[in-house]
């Protein structure tokens, strides 16, 4: 997925800093290539493709493409039985994982699969950077992803912008509207909720991402906002694609909403976050840089933590959208004032 590429790439990042000279390849599913562009810690990118999980043939062709390069060190960080394959192929002098049950034979090295945070950085960020610590890397680690955005991307954006004619004297929201599945998603009526706090709290612009295909949900959103709030949405203002999007994030001055690959990308552009998770979502993973002003988060077990008591994650995904509906808006909603006192330069209402 988009968020778990752009947090790997870390990896990338402290690893051209400690070995400027070496060639670094990062494998990747092909979908998720645009928020590696323009990074210049990655020297090849190797696709991962449908036909490689289709197909067994066509997976042992990749392997053998791997093993043919004589990787030094090889680091996996998806650790699933797609990458254990390409890992048993790949002949690398050196293997670098998460120590796993009944696979740890494959590796020369198995680091700790720690259960719980240390930092604010979030599990996501931290267990990515476990994978590094055998190396014993004599430099300062930078913990954060890092998004690229051409001249050219700006301009576009700009120009998108102008063309909406929007307003040039406030500030711009953008509300991450739809999860990745309808597991991941808010309830679109709680939503339109958090949409009208926005609005009400501070004279904002306020831009909804989604992709076309989803365009009657985002109505759906948009219809059920107060008059006053849809006078501030700018709701056609959309990017034909990802990269378009990360051009209209960077114009952007915070983001609010569900979790997933666009808050990873605003966070990959230094812009302040507020998440509402789903109810079957671990948090202390996600939450990354979590710091109280800057990136905020929510999730029902906050507000009510009975709802919560001897249920794993399987039980909890299955009963998402039952719990999603007890996640009121209103229980964050002083939340989200804070944040956005916090993080927009004039005095809110």
């Amino acid at each position: 997925m988009i968020g778990d590429v752009l947090i790997s790439s870390i990896i990338c990042n402290n690893l051209r800093v400690a070995y400027p000279n070496s060639q670094i390849d990062y494998l990747v599913y092909s979908s998720t290539t645009p928020v590696l562009e323009g990074n210049s810690s990655i020297d090849n990118i190797i696709l991962f493709e449908e036909k490689h999980r289709k197909s067994k043939k066509e997976l042992l062709n990749l392997g053998l493409q791997i093993r043919k390069e004589k990787y030094d060190l090889l680091i996996d960080a998806y650790s699933k039985l797609e990458s254990w394959t390409l890992v048993l192929l790949s002949n690398a002098k050196r293997k670098i994982s998460y120590k796993k049950s009944g696979r740890n034979f494959l590796y020369t090295d198995n680091v700790p699969f720690e259960p719980f945070p240390k930092t604010n950085l979030g599990l996501a960020i931290e267990r990515r950077l476990s994978l590094l610590e055998p190396l014993d890397l004599k430099i300062k680690i930078d913990p954060i992803p890092k998004l690229f955005v051409s001249e050219k991307e700006n301009l576009e954006a700009v120009a998108l912008f102008e063309k909406h004619n929007v307003a040039k004297n406030r500030k711009t929201v953008m509300i991450s509207l739809l999860g990745s599945e309808k597991l991941k998603t808010y309830p679109l009526e709680f939503m339109s909720k958090v949409v009208d706090y926005v609005a009400d709290t501070a004279d904002v612009n306020i831009l909804f991402n989604y992709f076309p295909k989803q365009l009657e949900e985002a109505k759906t959103v948009f219809n059920a906002c107060k008059p006053s709030t849809q006078s501030k949405i700018y709701f056609d203002l959309l990017g034909g694609d990802l990269r378009s999007f990360i051009g209209l994030m960077n114009q952007c001055n915070l983001i609010i909403g569900n979790d997933g690959g666009a808050i990873n990308m605003a966070k990959g552009l230094k812009k302040p976050s507020f998440i509402i998770f789903s109810p079957w979502i671990e948090k202390k993973i996600w939450a990354t840089f979590e710091d109280g002003i800057h990136h905020l988060s929510v999730h029902l077990k906050d507000y009510r933590p009975d709802l919560f008591e001897q249920k794993n994650e399987k039980m909890l995904k299955k009963e998402a959208l039952s719990l999603y509906q007890e996640f009121k808006p209103e229980f964050f909603e002083k939340k989200i004032k804070l944040f956005l006192t916090q993080n927009l330069s004039f005095t809110v209402k």
